[in-house]
């Protein structure tokens, strides 16, 4: 965003919560830079919580576009550039499948954000869809929240052992909940045979698949998203022209284990492609 900003001859603003789950501090940040004169705003919303603030911005001329999670309801803002969570979810879904056909006593746990997570639905259903099955299904045998981060995704997996034995899948929402749930396992000795698949595709990310720890995870381009974003914003700044509606920004399946009939680049492309 910095660069696409400076090379359009834009003034970047940033601003934002504690974490994904702070919208309040989103509102702040948003509240702020419509203050300061903003004419375009590029948001990674917290769903529901910021739709009110959203929706203030855009009745006083601001274009508002979300990137990579959708505001709650989608057309609360202008325009959406993100991945198909759905798509990225389903994508990895169908790896976990294909990578366990043939086996027996396949146990799974889920490690979802946090309630009321737009993406994380997306992701978790996806999963469930690529994968085969429903909610409830008796091969799900945990499911926990990780917050997206390593250290409480740690805690959720620990959790996750205790109550179930022999967990041989396990789904995360992003990496660093990939890479906690991982530390369990491997402080309990039992990392190995646990495959394990994410989405976000960071350069970090793209590393744990490269020295397996993660299997599988699907690669998105927030830069892609950024870029876009403020290209569009400068353009309705110059020119008033508005954009709208949906535009996907892409996903493509990372492992250097590929498995027949589902498509993946290996790491040296994700490593490529990266961000972060």
């Amino acid at each position: 965003a910095e660069r696409e900003a400076a090379a359009k001859g834009a003034v970047l603003m940033t601003g934002a919560g504690k974490d994904t789950a702070d919208a309040a501090g989103e509102v702040t940040a948003l509240e702020n830079m419509v203050s300061a004169g903003a004419k375009a705003i590029l948001i990674t919303p917290d769903s529901a919580g910021v739709t009110a603030a959203v929706k203030k911005a855009r009745s006083q001329g601001v274009l508002v576009i979300a990137l990579d999670s959708p505001t709650d309801p989608v057309d609360a803002a202008d325009a959406l550039f993100a991945t198909d969570n759905g798509k990225a979810g389903q994508l990895i879904g169908q790896y976990a499948k294909a990578s366990v056909a043939g086996k027996t006593g396949i146990k799974i746990a889920m490690f979802d954000e946090a309630p009321g997570s737009t993406v994380g639905k997306l992701r978790h259903d996806g999963f469930l869809k690529g994968y085969g099955i429903s909610d409830g299904d008796p091969q799900i045998v945990c499911v926990a929240n990780g917050g997206g981060n390593q250290t409480e995704s740690q805690t959720a997996m620990e959790n996750c052992l205790t109550k179930a034995s022999g967990i041989n899948v396990v789904y995360t929402i992003n990496e660093p909940s990939a890479f906690g749930v991982y530390k369990a396992l491997q402080n309990r000795g039992k990392q190995n045979g646990v495959l394990i698949v994410s989405v976000d595709g960071g350069c970090t990310g793209v590393g744990g698949v490269k020295d397996g720890r993660i299997a599988a995870t699907s690669q998105q381009y927030p830069l892609k998203m950024a870029s876009l974003g403020v290209d569009a914003g400068v353009d309705f700044a110059k020119n008033g022209k508005r954009v709208s509606g949906y535009t996907d920004t892409g996903v493509t399946l990372i492992s250097d284990k590929p498995v027949s009939g589902v498509d993946s680049k290996d790491t040296t492309f994700g490593l490529d492609n990266c961000w972060g």
